[in-house]
């Protein structure tokens, strides 16, 4: 995610604020917040999941789409996401 310099400080307010809520949503085993080392404005998140099922949960609940309208104005572009899953369980 790429913000417009000025929106980084209350990305970081709604994300902490969150944070503790999605941790505790039911499947969530871990979630970070990673910023980009040659990009201050470009951030990460990385969460883990028990299922692909308990991450649809989640992006279909309320938690999701309320902060998710909260941070999507903030972006500079488009945001990119991807769902990933260790190789060895293909």
């Amino acid at each position: 995610m790429t913000f417009i310099y000025e929106n980084i400080d209350y990305f970081k307010e709604i994300f902490y604020e969150s944070e503790k809520l999605i941790s505790a949503f039911d499947g969530c085993i871990r979630l970070e917040l990673m910023k980009d080392v040659n990009n201050e404005c470009t951030f990460f998140t990385i969460s883990y999941w028990q299922s692909e099922e308990k991450l649809n949960s989640y992006r279909d609940s309320y938690l999701f789409k309320n902060t998710w309208s909260k941070v999507k104005p903030l972006f500079s572009e488009k945001a990119l996401a991807w769902s990933l899953f260790p190789d060895h369980l293909k």
